[in-house]
């Protein structure tokens, strides 16, 4: 597939690499600098892209996180689509934090826990977070209702849905603030265990 002019388009690979080189270096920024002492110029600069790019990325500087924060629900999706109908939740989610996706997504762990302290801390990006929660649990439903043989409209299964985005949220944001982090992996489990996802 080629692009107007002759020239190659990036892949979809390629793309979704370059959203998560912009999000990476937004939340070292953001976090170093500051959320407002930041410019698109510098998240550019640092990603190595122009501003031109950016912008075909990003239609402002607090959307330069979103990718990160909906990547790692695709991931999810993904992991739980994989798995037996009949295998506990907990234990499907479980399974999504060895896959291989998220082990890269979480392969520098500091860099990973200052992303998740941006987004929970600095307020534009927390509208962006609170805005993108819905499309993630629509992405979400459809495999959530083929485990739980029900309707992809039915009330449970949206609240299913909810309940799991929200206990890792929960579980990420207290591993993201821990001066000597937990297992991630393990920390969600605690969470969902304790909501009983299982039984819902």
């Amino acid at each position: 597939m080629t692009a107007a002019r002759g020239r190659p388009s990036l892949t979809e690979r390629r793309r979704q690499e370059t959203r998560l080189e912009i999000a990476e270096t937004a939340a070292a920024l953001f976090s170093d600098q500051g959320y407002e002492a930041t410019t698109v110029e510098d998240i550019a600069a640092g990603a190595g892209i122009s501003l031109r790019t950016f912008y075909r990325y990003c239609a402002a500087k607090e959307d330069a996180l979103t990718p990160v924060m909906t990547s790692s629900v695709g991931v999810l999706v993904e992991e739980l689509a994989r798995r037996p109908v009949d295998e506990p939740l907990s234990s499907a989610v479980q399974a999504s934090f060895t896959s291989s996706a998220a082990t890269r997504q979480l392969a520098d762990r500091e860099q990973a826990r200052r992303l998740v302290r941006v987004m929970g801390t600095v307020p534009a990006i927390r509208m962006r977070w609170l805005a993108a929660g819905r499309e993630m649990q629509d992405q979400l439903v459809p495999v959530l209702a083929a485990r739980k043989g029900a309707p992809e409209d039915s009330m449970e299964v949206r609240l299913l849905a909810c309940a799991l985005l929200d206990g890792i949220s929960v579980a990420m944001e207290h591993w993201a603030w821990q001066d000597e982090p937990e297992d991630v992996a393990e920390l969600t489990r605690r969470a969902l265990h304790y909501l009983r996802i299982d039984e819902l």
